[in-house]
Formats: C-alpha cells, structure tokens, sequence
C-alpha cells in the first residue's frame, strides 16, 4: 500500500468561485464555510463563503482576503475528502500560508484557531508591504547559485534587500525583496540567460527582511497559540524536514515569514521517507505541476480526481 501526502497550496490558487462545487455536495465542506462564518475575521469586506464564491477578483486577490480565504477552500476540500472517501495522509505539508491548512489537517491547530492567526498573518503582511513597499517575481532557466548572486548584487547596488524567496522546483525560483532592487535583479537574470522573468501579482515582499515586523508581531500571536503534536507528520517548507514539537512548530512558522520556501527540499525529503502519492487539497493544481517536476516517478493528483462525481 502507498503512503501518500496531503499538499495545500498558498497564494496564486485563488480564484473566484473556489470552494462551491465542495459546499454544494458536501456536508463537512459545508460545515467548515459555516464555521468561517461565524468567526471574527476583522478587516474582511463580508462572509468568507461570499468572498471565496462570489469574489468580486479585486477583492479575493486582496492579501488580507487571500490568506483567510484559501485556508478555509482548503479545510472544506479535506472535509468533502475524508468524509467521501477512505484517503489518509501519513504526511502534510503546505506552501507558505498552505502549512496552517496542513496543520489543521494534521491535528495539531484547530480551524477556528488557525483561521484567526492567518487573519492576523494576513492583515500584518498587508501592513508590512504599505509601509515597506516590495514585490516578487518568479524566474524561470537560471541556477539558484547564479541567482543569489545576482540578487546579492542588487541588494549592494540599491541598498534594499532582495533575495530567493521561493525554491519551487527544478528551473522555477521566485525572488522577492524591494522595488528597485527586485528590478535590478530582474533585469540582471535576463541578461544572465533566464528563459523568463515575470513580476507576481502580488503587493507584498513574502519571505524576506521586508517582513521582519510583520514577523515579529506574528510571533507573539503564535505564542498564545494552542498548538499540539501533530497527529501526522507536518512537514516545514522552512526546515524541509518534519516538526513535531508545538515549540519547533511555532519557531518556523516565525521563520516563515522572512525565511524561504524550501519546497523542493521539502518534497524530495517526503519521497525520501518513502512517499508514494501527493495529493493536492484546495483549489487549483498548482502544486501538482511542481510535484511532477520535482520527481516524475511518484504518483500525483489533485483532490477532486479522487471525490465522487
């Protein structure tokens, strides 16, 4: 028998109805958009169930919105998922926010618990990137080694910080720190043969110094936290490897916010422990596609290939 993986993704998978087609036939999914919206989300313009199937896009894609919003899609896709069929993880892992969701799912934080730090995640990061303005952008077909010192230089050149801020997968980086710089480097990896250089749609420097208030503050809340050993293994995209201590798993969610997503290391340490299947819980597939770059030999799939039709 395989051992499979539950995946949740983070920002980039939402999208504008997410979330309606679990609601409509799933009594768990259901209960868990009730849940969110019962709960005190301060800042949010309405229901998160609206938001998630009625948008409007400007709104969802809204990192205060974004955040909340895509934890809740994912917990009710793993409702509808364990209540309609007999699938169980041996490990969970997440994308950056993703890992409250797989903590949720781990049994380590209950929903209404983690949905209030992401709220607070949400709205900190916000804040962070009005006040220290930044971006991203992903690089395709250049080396890390080529690019961190490309960024290592743009840093100098414009005195802000810019760096590798996600390892997705083999030829596919994102670096992320302030505006002039995240140009600089941007222009440099062109000239330094990558095959694309595209800006994210996003208004915030995640995983980098940018975030070090917004961290530390979130680190505080994550303090008050009741987190418990997870019940599955939950691996970190912080440490690549699995956290078990409630310590352990509050220290790299701090560090997440500054530090980078080391999902390449992460995926590849699951399929060392022997992971057979990756299953992607929430919206879109995003991860399903980096998965399969990282290692076409194991088995892939998103969550609605295995519900019911």
């Amino acid at each position: 028998m395989g051992v499979d993986a539950f995946l949740f993704p983070g920002q980039g998978s939402q999208f504008v109805g997410m979330g309606r087609e679990w609601h409509a036939t799933s009594v768990a999914a259901r209960d868990v958009f009730a849940r969110a919206d019962r709960a005190a989300c301060d800042g949010l313009p309405g229901a998160l169930s609206q938001l998630c199937f009625e948008g409007p896009a400007e709104v969802l894609n809204d990192t205060q919105v974004t955040q909340p919003a895509l934890l809740v899609a994912s917990v009710a896709a793993l409702g509808a998922l364990q209540e309609q069929t007999d699938a169980r993880p041996s490990y969970v892992a997440g994308h950056s926010l993703g890992e409250f969701s797989a903590l949720v799912a781990a049994g380590a934080l209950p929903f209404e618990e983690a949905l209030g730090l992401v709220c607070a995640r949400g709205r900190l990061m916000k804040q962070a990137g009005e006040e220290q303005p930044g971006g991203m952008a992903a690089v395709i077909g250049l080396e890390r080694a080529v690019l961190e010192e490309i960024c290592a230089a743009a840093s100098h050149a414009c005195g802000e910080p810019v760096g590798v801020a996600n390892d997705n997968c083999p030829g596919q980086l994102v670096i992320s720190g302030g505006r002039q710089a995240l140009a600089w480097a941007m222009n440099a990896a062109k000239e330094r043969g990558a095959k694309r250089v595209l800006p994210l749609a996003v208004s915030v420097a995640a995983h980098s110094p940018l975030m070090a208030q917004a961290a530390a503050e979130f680190g505080r809340l994550l303090e008050g936290a009741p987190f418990q050993t997870p019940e599955v293994a939950f691996v970190s995209a912080t440490t690549a490897c699995a956290v078990t201590a409630p310590e352990e798993v509050r220290a790299a969610l701090r560090r997440q916010l500054t530090s980078p997503v080391r999902w390449r290391e992460a995926v590849g340490w699951m399929v060392e422990q022997g992971v057979t299947r990756f299953v992607e819980v929430g919206p879109k597939d995003v991860l399903t596609g980096l998965v399969r770059r990282i290692d076409p030999t194991v088995e892939v799939c998103h969550v609605d290939a295995l519900l019911p039709n």
